[in-house]
């Protein structure tokens, strides 16, 4: 004889709603990273006041906080800014429009897919930072020098995600396309560009954050002007919690940018299913 075992029922005989963990609420995320920073910077305070480590190579975060507000009334760190945010600007503005372009015509090709891959797969790993003696011999000791090695590194990732996006467009749309006599720019704004536009956005905000580490390295090996140029001469003069600040402020700046970055790359793409999915209902 078989056995038959119900589900429990709660007292109105309708089963009662489950209750969403922690991890599934909106805020649990920033309420988390918010917890880590707090406790991070209790340990930053603490480490060189209790003597864990010394306070003339990690002075405790009060201290460090102090000359970061400093450095917000200082118009020397607003001019460095400048200079870092004005070739951040200039080389990623470059490298979308070449990458971009020159992605559309190669990917558009398969002759010039076959010709160029192996050209390109030999120039792309090439580090950035190998070229900034390069870059000094060409521009000298200038924001010039800065931009170019951005535009180095940034272009690939541009070129490289634009190709891969053409690479994705469905044949059959193409064809579709093609049967109803749209000519090659009509087929580039109508099928190409819908589905590459994703790909060019990732991109682009890969590139946001690996201009500005290549931009800050560049100044802060060579001296080219920007915050990197800041960094070393605080470092060479030995004000320690200036070095601190300043890498508190470029990190600020850093997560700026991403979220800037994210902001365009939301608006940009705001019919596509990977943004509206995100979107709250």
């Amino acid at each position: 004889m078989e056995t038959t075992i119900e589900e429990p029922a709660s007292a109105t005989g309708i089963l009662a709603p489950q209750r969403a963990s922690f991890h599934d609420n909106p805020w649990s995320t920033p309420l988390l990273g918010a917890i880590g920073v707090v406790a991070f910077m209790g340990v930053w305070e603490l480490a060189p006041r209790i003597g864990l480590v010394n306070s003339d190579y990690l002075p405790p975060f009060s201290v460090v906080m102090v000359q970061l507000v400093s450095l917000l009334a200082d118009p020397v760190f607003w001019e460095a800014l400048g200079d870092t945010m004005l070739s951040w600007l200039i080389g990623v503005a470059i490298s979308l429009s070449a990458g971009a372009a020159i992605g559309l015509i190669i990917g558009s090709s398969e002759a010039l897919i076959r010709y160029t891959t192996s050209t390109i797969e030999f120039l792309r790993p090439i580090p950035s930072v190998a070229l900034i003696p390069i870059a000094i011999v060409l521009f000298g000791i200038n924001s010039t020098a800065t931009v170019f090695v951005i535009v180095w590194a940034c272009f690939w990732v541009i070129l490289v995600h634009v190709m891969s996006g053409i690479d994705d467009v469905d044949p059959v749309a193409e064809s579709t396309a093609r049967s109803y006599g749209l000519g090659w720019a009509w087929r580039a704004r109508f099928v190409t560009f819908p589905t590459a536009l994703p790909f060019l956005m990732t991109g682009l905000r890969l590139c946001g954050t690996i201009a500005l580490v290549v931009g800050i390295t560049i100044e802060l090996v060579v001296g080219t002007p920007g915050l990197g140029e800041l960094i070393a001469t605080s470092q060479s003069a030995g004000n320690v919690s200036t070095v601190y600040a300043l890498a508190l402020l470029t990190g600020v700046l850093g997560l700026a940018i991403n979220y800037g970055m994210k902001f365009i790359e939301n608006r940009a793409l705001h019919w596509h299913p990977s943004v509206r999915s995100e979107q709250p209902a």
